[in-house]
């Protein structure tokens, strides 16, 4: 039997081991920047643990909430969403007194940095911002 959210369980894939091999065989122009990117976000509170889903470091509370956009166009970007659960709220009520949100829907939006020294001014801001994202995860 199925199950999801915060009941289900935790496989090879929900560690940072499993992050670390991803990692390992990865080959992008901003590496350095997603593992930054890695330590930033798991610094933002102690909750929060990382695993591999859609063949990227993500990150999870009781279900994931962000993904590491490998894919973007220029840097790299996260992509925070509300995990697997749809929610029934109009949007996220998250202040982003900063700015850095890119709403791609009225629950998933994208933070896109153009590489290590944008990620590290944002730090601060972009940590504030995930506090206050998982509440609603």
């Amino acid at each position: 039997m199925a199950t999801s959210g915060a009941s289900r369980k935790l496989g090879a894939a929900d560690s940072s081991a499993a992050v670390d091999a991803l990692m390992a065989t990865l080959e992008h122009p901003h590496l350095d920047a997603i593992a930054a990117l890695r330590e930033i976000v798991c610094g933002a509170d102690a909750s929060i643990a990382e695993g591999v889903k859609w063949n990227a470091p993500s990150f999870r509370t009781t279900e994931y909430f962000a993904t590491t956009h490998l894919r973007a166009k220029t840097g790299i970007a996260l992509i925070l969403h509300l995990g697997a659960k749809v929610r029934d709220i109009p949007s996220v009520p998250v202040d982003d007194p900063q700015g850095l949100l890119s709403w791609l829907a009225k629950d998933r939006a994208m933070i896109g940095f153009a590489g290590m020294a944008e990620l590290r001014a944002q730090a601060p801001a972009l940590q504030a911002l995930i506090r206050r994202w998982i509440a609603f995860v």
